[in-house]
């Protein structure tokens, strides 16, 4: 192993107070959603692990006032939401459907969305995806 090698705990720098931008994040939100490829996982749901990661455009005095802010409950609940009541086959189409959530808000310059199935394999602790997108 050299010292290079990036472990996956290490944390992201996306807050810079030069170019305005704060980072917004949520860790290890667990849901439980049916998800894959295979037949037993239509009608199995699995647990999943994400952790979101926003870059956020800011742009005025916050006043104290949630409005002023890009709200995680809501990015939170949307998550839920998309997950709920039906099946997804791949964990992009579900990283890229987040991205969109958090993309939404105007504010929210890039969004990196990783993924995590936590019941895959016996001998692994979590088999998933990362992404990163960005506003246009």
């Amino acid at each position: 192993m050299t010292a290079e090698r990036l472990t996956a705990a290490q944390p992201l720098r996306i807050a810079d107070a030069r170019k305005g931008i704060r980072h917004v994040f949520i860790r290890d939100l667990m849901v439980t959603c049916c998800i894959g490829v295979h037949r037993h996982e239509e009608i199995r749901p699995q647990r999943l692990r994400l952790n979101l990661d926003l870059a956020v455009r800011e742009e005025q005095a916050l006043g104290d006032d949630l409005a002023n802010v890009v709200c995680y409950e809501r990015i939170a609940d949307g998550v839920r939401s998309t997950v709920a009541g039906r099946h997804i086959r791949l964990l992009e189409t579900l990283a890229d459907e987040i991205a969109a959530i958090c993309l939404a808000d105007e504010r929210v310059r890039s969004v990196r969305v990783r993924i995590e199935k936590l019941d895959i394999f016996a001998d692994a602790t979590s088999v998933g995806v990362e992404i990163e997108r960005f506003a246009d």
